[in-house]
């Protein structure tokens, strides 16, 4: 796809986070709006993965450490293939697979469940790890709130990945900079968030609009040359991108429109939809 293809895409994956969370009347908007564009990006663009054949080996893996953004996850798998985009509603639903967390034995191109913070990173570092010690290529990505890496245990699986040089592994920082409780400056800030990673011997990638699919492509196309290293792409992003009473907002972190603003934050996409089908 090219970068107007996928950033048409990555509004179709706002509305069904927006549908999603609406529909559960519980969930959390803004970090999923914030991380569309990246979901966007590695799912329709950069990983190596087949929607007819979930578990294909030599696939791409992908770590939502950040779970609770799982409407955003679940919103590309979608639209990418892996299950109906008419199922997103039923988002935390009696029943449903589509529950608050990924479950990767549930949901359909999930490769790890995640939920508590801090311990997704660690999973991927395994799974990057697994495939050096089976001679096998396949890339691994993990997704972490910039919230979440106040946890030591992100800190203690840099450390091994950048010890062991784990170059197909690739660490993604949603850096909108706000968490549940405030902005990170309220809270515990963990900046300078680049040069800690740099610390444990990662290569850092800076993007400054974490949003902008043109930014995207040339971080993960840097990434994917950088050897001898794992990478930390630290993506600058708006919370809740994309509805107009949501960005920037720290309220949206976790709670659901209810129906007239559902109705407000659909009309916001349609328009940006429409605006893009302009280019």
């Amino acid at each position: 796809m090219d970068n107007l293809q996928l950033a048409r895409m990555a509004n179709e994956v706002r509305k069904g986070i927006v549908t999603a969370v609406h529909g559960a009347k519980a969930g959390h908007p803004g970090g999923s709006l914030s991380a569309a564009d990246i979901f966007t990006y590695l799912y329709f663009e950069e990983m190596n993965i087949d929607p007819k054949n979930p578990r294909m080996e030599g696939r791409d893996r992908f770590v939502l450490s950040k779970g609770h953004t799982a409407p955003g996850l679940y919103s590309a798998l979608a639209h990418r293939g892996y299950f109906p985009v008419e199922d997103l509603p039923t988002l935390r639903h009696l029943g449903s697979y589509l529950q608050g967390h990924p479950c990767m034995q549930e949901v359909p191109g999930v490769d790890m469940s995640s939920g508590s913070l801090g311990q997704g990173i660690s999973a991927a570092v395994g799974m990057a790890l697994g495939a050096k010690l089976s001679n096998e290529d396949f890339r691994v990505y993990t997704l972490l709130g910039d919230g979440e890496i106040e946890e030591g245990q992100v800190w203690e699986a840099s450390m091994f990945a950048g010890f062991r040089k784990l170059d197909n592994l690739v660490v993604i920082v949603d850096n909108n900079g706000m968490q549940i409780d405030g902005r990170l400056e309220e809270v515990c800030s963990p900046r300078p968030i680049d040069k800690k990673f740099e610390a444990f011997n990662f290569h850092v990638i800076n993007v400054e609009d974490g949003n902008d699919m043109q930014q995207l492509r040339e971080a993960f196309a840097e990434a994917r040359s950088t050897k001898g290293m794992p990478t930390a792409i630290i993506a600058h992003t708006l919370k809740g991108k994309g509805v107009s009473f949501m960005e920037g907002q720290v309220a949206w972190h976790g709670k659901a429109p209810n129906d007239e603003e559902y109705k407000i934050a659909m009309a916001d996409l349609e328009r940006i939809g429409e605006a893009l089908c302009q280019k």
